[in-house]
C-alpha cells in the first residue's frame, strides 16, 4: 500500500430534477426580512405594507309600503287608482319605481299589470272584464328588494259610475255653526249620486247617539235633527255619500253656547281718596264660547240699590272713582258671552268705605285794616274862563278817610251859599262842584277848593276870567245913545 493523502473530494454536481419533478425552490426570506442580495448588488429597499381590504357597503333594503292607495275613477274596463309615495325611501338603495298587481276576489293568484316599473303615482289598469271584483295592491321596487304591499282594503268593482256622490254643503255650514241651549237644529243637507249613494254620519270620528240626534235621508237630501241642543252635542258632525268606491265628505263643526258662570273671585284691591280698586278672575264655567267682557256694579250701603259702573268691560281689574265721602260701598260682577250677562255675579266679601278726611282748620287771624287817610284832590281844579252872564262851574274831586269837610275860597274869602245865593256849592261822593250862577265882571278872581279832616287838610285852587260880551255894531249904537 502507498502513504499518498487522499485527493480532496470534488464539488458535487447538482443533480438534475427528474423528469415530471419541479425544480427545488429557493429558501424564501423570512417574513418581514427582504431577501439578501446577489453578490455585487446593492441591498433591496424594505417593501410596502399591503393595503387594507375596504368596508364592505351596508346591504340595500327594500322601501316602506305606499301609502293611500284609492280609487281615482273606473269605467266598464278599466281601473284608475293613485297613491301616494313610501315613508321611508332608504339613501342607499333609493327607489326604482311600482309594480301595481291584481287579483280577482276570492283567489292569491295575483299578476302584475305593468310590465316595465312605473315611476308615476296614479296608473290606469285596463283590459278588465265588466262586473270582476278585483283586488288591487302597490309594490315598491328598488335594488333592496320589494317593500311591503299596499292593498285597497274592499274589492273594487269594475263598472262605469253614472254620477258621482257629492255632497252639497250650504254656504253658512261651512263655517262654525253656533246655537243656544235648548234651542232646535234641524240642518238640511242636498247631495247627488247615481247610483243612490249610501249616506253615514259620524260624530267625532264615531257614530251619533240616536237618543240626542236622528237623521232622515231622502234621495236628495239628509236631515240632522235636534229637538233640543244641549252643550254635549257640540262636536264635529261628518256626512259620508258613497256610491260603489267613490265617496264625498263634508264636515260641520257645531257649537252649543249657554250663559256663563259668574267670576270666579272679586275682592277690593286697595282704596285711596275717592277711588276703590277692584280684581277678579275669569270664570270657571265660559259657556262653551268666549268670554266677551264683564258689567260691574255698586251699591251704597245706605240705600243698597245697584248700579252699572262699567259694561262690556275686557280687563280683569278696573279702579272705580268718583265715589261719595263718607259713603260705604259693596261691588259685583257679572261675566259676558254671546249669550248675554252670567244669571249669578261675584260680589265683594269685603266693603270699601270713602273715610272723610279731618281737616284742622285754623283760621287767619283777623287783623282790621286802617281805611283812614288824609285828604287827598284826586283831581284838581283847572283855569277857565266865561262871559258874562253865562254860568259856568268849578269841578275836582277828592278823597280821604274820615270824610273831609269841603270849604269854597275865592280871593281867600271864605264863600257861603247860604248867604249869597250867586254860589252853590254841592259835595257828593267826592266830587265837588262850585256854580257860579250868571257870573258878573266882578266875579273874576282866584278860587280854591280846600278838604280838611283830622288828619290834615289840602287845597287845589284855579282862576276864572270873566269876559265881556262881545256886542255887533248896531248894539254899540243903541249902547252909546
Amino acid at each position: 500500500m502507498s502513504d499518498a493523502a487522499p485527493a480532496e473530494a470534488a464539488p458535487a454536481e447538482a443533480t438534475p430534477p427528474a423528469e415530471g419533478e419541479a425544480p427545488p425552490a429557493e429558501a424564501a426570506p423570512a417574513k418581514g426580512e427582504a431577501p439578501a442580495p446577489a453578490e455585487g448588488e446593492a441591498p433591496a429597499e424594505p417593501a410596502p405594507e399591503e393595503p387594507k381590504a375596504p368596508t364592505p357597503p351596508p346591504p340595500d333594503e327594500p322601501t316602506s309600503e305606499p301609502l293611500e292607495v284609492i280609487v281615482e275613477d273606473k269605467s266598464d274596463t278599466s281601473v284608475t287608482i293613485t297613491w301616494r309615495p313610501p315613508k321611508t325611501i332608504p339613501p342607499n338603495s333609493g327607489l326604482d319605481g311600482y309594480t301595481v298587481e291584481i287579483t280577482k276576489e276570492g283567489t292569491e293568484d295575483w299578476k302584475a299589470v305593468n310590465e316595465d316599473l312605473t315611476m308615476s303615482c296614479r296608473y290606469v289598469i285596463k283590459n278588465q272584464t265588466t262586473g270582476d271584483h278585483l283586488l288591487i295592491r302597490v309594490v315598491a321596487v328598488n335594488s333592496g328588494g320589494r317593500s311591503p304591499p299596499a292593498t285597497i282594503a274592499d274589492p273594487v268593482l269594475v263598472k262605469e259610475v253614472g254620477a258621482r256622490p257629492k255632497v252639497r254643503l250650504p254656504r253658512f255650514l261651512r263655517q262654525r255653526y253656533v246655537k243656544k241651549v235648548g234651542e232646535k237644529i234641524n240642518l238640511v243637507i242636498p247631495y247627488s249620486g247615481k247610483p243612490k249613494p249610501v249616506v253615514s254620519w259620524l260624530k267625532d270620528g264615531g257614530p251619533l247617539d240616536p237618543k240626542r240626534a236622528n237623521v232622515r235621508t231622502s234621495d236628495t237630501d239628509s236631515i240632522l235633527f235636534i229637538r233640543q241642543a244641549e252643550r254635549a252635542d257640540s262636536g264635529s258632525y261628518e256626512m259620508c255619500v258613497k256610491v260603489d268606491d267613490f265617496e264625498d265628505k263634508a264636515a260641520i263643526i257645531i257649537q252649543i253656547i249657554e250663559l256663563p258662570g259668574p267670576p270666579a273671585s272679586v275682592k277690593v284691591a286697595d282704596v285711596w281718596g275717592f277711588n276703590v280698586a277692584l280684581e277678579w278672575t275669569a270664570p270657571k264655567d265660559n259657556g262653551n264660547t268666549e268670554i266677551t267682557g264683564y258689567t260691574v256694579q255698586k251699591a251704597d250701603k245706605k240705600t243698597g240699590d245697584w248700579f252699572n259702573i262699567l259694561e262690556h268691560y275686557t280687563r280683569l281689574n278696573a279702579t272705580i272713582s268718583d265715589l261719595i265721602m263718607g259713603n260705604t260701598y259693596t261691588f259685583r260682577v257679572f261675566a259676558e258671552n254671546k249669550c248675554g250677562l252670567s244669571e249669578e255675579c261675584a260680589v265683594t266679601k269685603e266693603e270699601a268705605t270713602i273715610v272723610k278726611e279731618v281737616i284742622d282748620y285754623k283760621p287767619t287771624p283777623f287783623v282790621e285794616r286802617d281805611f283812614t287817610e288824609a285828604p287827598k284832590f284826586t283831581t284838581v281844579l283847572n283855569d277857565r274862563s266865561t262871559t258874562v252872564g253865562y254860568s259856568t262851574k268849578l269841578l275836582c274831586s277828592v278823597r280821604g278817610s274820615p270824610k273831609p269837610k269841603i270849604m269854597w275860597m275865592k280871593n281867600k274869602m271864605i264863600l257861603n251859599n247860604m248867604d249869597n245865593p250867586k254860589y252853590r256849592m254841592i259835595s257828593t261822593g267826592g266830587i265837588c262842584t262850585l256854580e257860579i250862577r250868571k257870573p258878573g265882571q266882578y266875579d273874576g278872581g282866584e278860587y280854591v277848593c280846600r278838604a280838611e279832616n283830622e288828619l290834615g287838610k289840602v287845597d287845589t285852587g284855579c282862576k276864572l276870567e270873566v269876559k265881556k260880551p262881545v256886542y255887533a255894531d248896531a248894539d254899540k249904537d243903541k249902547e252909546a245913545e
